[in-house]
């Protein structure tokens, strides 16, 4: 088959699944999270400023999330023991970053009309602790999936780096929910691990799509 047989019609160029529209979703949304934290800035947009660029940045990992998700494969392939049939690497990892993605939509959604401490705890800091274990689970995935396919460790690769950058990030959203934990009087338990796990991880996860943007090999098809 060719590659003007396979090509999707022109009217559905804008909402066909590529890799390029995963990389900007994930990119857009990373820049919102880290407009939204930004030492400095994020005291001068205000709590609501913060929370708005924060929902709109969820809205774009989800979109990057389910795209990845769309891109990765199918879930399990045969395999010569048993059970016969082994879950992927690509797909785990894919499919636990945007379950986090989603958790996050249900925390930074909550967080625009939430003031009660203990709503911000089930509906804020809750579902968002959660999203940064998927992330975290899905950052340890993606080594196994690079190791699949690459050597585990491989400096010289662009594409390793975006891995170790979204690890990073991962674990930076992980620090960040830590610092978000509402204690029993209501206050932050480390209101600046809360900012700059998220500024840094945004900044992590922002370089981790941008190196691997297709634009820079010129491949317009993905």
């Amino acid at each position: 088959m060719t590659a003007t047989a396979s090509a999707p019609p022109p009217s559905l160029n804008g909402i066909v699944p590529t890799v390029t529209k995963q990389c900007w979703s994930f990119m857009i949304g990373s820049a919102l999270f880290a407009i939204g934290s930004a030492p400095g800035l994020s005291t001068l947009l205000g709590t609501n400023g913060s929370n708005a660029s924060f929902f709109f940045g969820a809205i774009f990992f989800t979109i990057g999330g389910f795209i990845q998700l769309f891109l990765s494969g199918e879930m399990a392939v045969p395999v010569d023991f048993p059970p016969g049939r082994m879950v992927r690497a690509e797909w785990l990892t894919a499919s636990s970053q945007s379950l986090g993605t989603i958790l996050f939509n249900v925390s930074t959604t909550s967080a625009l009309y939430t003031t009660a401490r203990r709503a911000e705890e089930k509906l804020v800091w809750n579902p968002d602790a959660a999203g940064s274990v998927a992330f975290l689970i899905s950052g340890a995935f993606a080594f196994v999936a690079y190791a699949h396919v690459a050597k585990a460790v491989d400096p010289t690769k662009i594409s390793w780096w975006s891995v170790v950058l979204n690890f990073i990030g991962c674990v930076a959203f992980g620090f960040s929910a830590v610092g978000a934990f509402i204690e029993p009087n209501g206050s932050v338990f480390n209101n600046s691990w809360a900012n700059w796990g998220t500024f840094i991880g945004a900044l992590c996860f922002l370089f981790a799509s941008l190196v691997v943007l297709p634009f820079w090999t010129r491949d317009r098809s993905h």
